[in-house]
């Protein structure tokens, strides 16, 4: 799994369990600026996935869940699906565009946070 919670404060807290080499799940903490806080609400709201209605999305199944919640400027969604692993997996659904908006959030998401995660926590300095 992959998860990560960003508090009213600016505390990103992070875990990854690849379950690579019977590897123990990963966890970090860190602060994140202001600056940053407010480039994350802006790309919750340019996706516009709080006005998204989940009702018509898959329900979680053998391959997994995808699980959002996101609590901004006073609202609130809580998002529970089945897992997304291709752009591919929202054609067939009875809502292909929703789904497309949460996948392409998500993988903003995951970008975003595993980049912070990597230049925060750099061992070696770049030469």
């Amino acid at each position: 799994f992959f998860r990560f919670e960003i508090d009213k404060y600016g505390t990103l807290k992070y875990a990854n369990n690849s379950n690579y080499r019977r590897d123990s799940i990963i966890q970090k903490t860190l602060q994140l600026s202001p600056t940053l806080i407010n480039e994350i609400q802006r790309i919750i709201e340019d996706s516009e996935i709080m006005h998204e209605d989940s009702s018509k999305w898959p329900h979680q199944d053998e391959n997994g869940r995808l699980q959002l919640e996101i609590e901004m400027n006073g609202q609130s969604i809580n998002i529970e699906t089945a897992k997304i692993s291709s752009l591919a997996d929202t054609l067939s659904t009875e809502d292909p565009e929703g789904l497309r908006v949460l996948y392409y959030l998500i993988q903003d998401f995951k970008c975003l946070i595993l980049s912070i995660i990597s230049l925060h926590f750099k061992i070696k300095p770049i030469a």
